[in-house]
């Protein structure tokens, strides 16, 4: 059998060795991390994310953050097992995804909530929007309803059951000023701002496209909003203990502080 001093000159044994020790680590160094990936929208899933990175490094786990722009391709992906698990939705849009698709996905934890809300470069209110308005609204089943829901709230739409939290335009029983809808894909939304009357857009977007919800959104949902955001993967995840000291780190007090000082009223903890 050869041996490594055998294989090199006495010149290039040393750092051979050393190279070798590197990569083995100390104790809780990278090298001796378990990886846990997750999916995730840039704000504010993947920021709070990076807030909690360090905590989980220090429970031995290596978490790499995957941002994306849409909201299919995190849920494709854990469905797929390319990524352990995602941070992007609410319950209302995952079961609407499952349902659509014939998946399992499960929630896991509710981190957060970002008020939804109505907004407009042209128009300082609701009740300055003229009739036949252009109303752009999110095309996905969940965020769809949560749009109209809002609508109806604000008094500029009638639903037949304001409950429903997959209403869709043909549930609309009264549209008094006649507002002409379009459905767009939700990461679109702040794009076509300038370019409609009223714009109705999740607040990650928002945030992302440099919206103060508090201050800039015409008619917003109130703190007691049922969508919360949860931390989302496949059943057997649930028992996964990196998934579980995830959990712990998401729902710890540094978050909860985090989205408070960071976010004010525009994302709330949901813990």
């Amino acid at each position: 059998m050869l041996t490594l001093s055998r294989l090199l000159p006495a010149a290039l044994l040393v750092p051979a060795l050393f190279a070798l020790s590197a990569c083995a680590g100390p104790s809780g160094s990278a090298g001796d991390r378990e990886t846990l990936s997750v999916a995730a929208t840039a704000v504010p899933h993947a920021e709070i994310l990076e807030v909690v990175k360090p905590l989980l490094a220090d429970e031995g786990v290596d978490l790499q953050i995957r941002v994306f722009n849409d909201y299919v391709q995190p849920n494709d992906q854990v469905v797929q097992r390319q990524i352990d698990v995602n941070y992007f939705q609410t319950e209302p849009y995952l079961d609407a995804y499952n349902r659509d698709r014939g998946t399992d996905l499960t929630t896991l934890a509710g981190i957060h909530i970002e008020p939804f809300g109505a907004y407009s470069r042209r128009f300082a209110s609701l009740e300055g929007l003229p009739d036949g308005a252009d109303v752009v609204i999110p095309n996905d089943p969940s965020n769809n309803s949560r749009a109209l829901i809002l609508l109806h709230q604000a008094g500029l739409i009638t639903l037949k059951d304001p409950t429903d939290a997959l209403a869709t335009l043909r549930d609309i029983t009264a549209n008094p000023k006649q507002l002409k809808f379009r459905e767009l894909d939700a990461a679109m939304l702040p794009r076509v701002l300038d370019q409609v009357d009223l714009a109705l857009i999740n607040t990650n977007y928002a945030l992302d496209a440099g919206l103060d919800p508090a201050t800039d959104a015409l008619a917003i949902e109130g703190k007691d909003s049922p969508y919360v955001n949860f931390l989302v993967g496949p059943p057997e995840a649930a028992d996964d203990p990196r998934v579980r000291k995830l959990i712990a780190a998401l729902t710890s007090e540094q978050v909860r502080a985090f989205i408070h000082d960071k976010y004010r009223d525009a994302v709330l903890p949901a813990f």
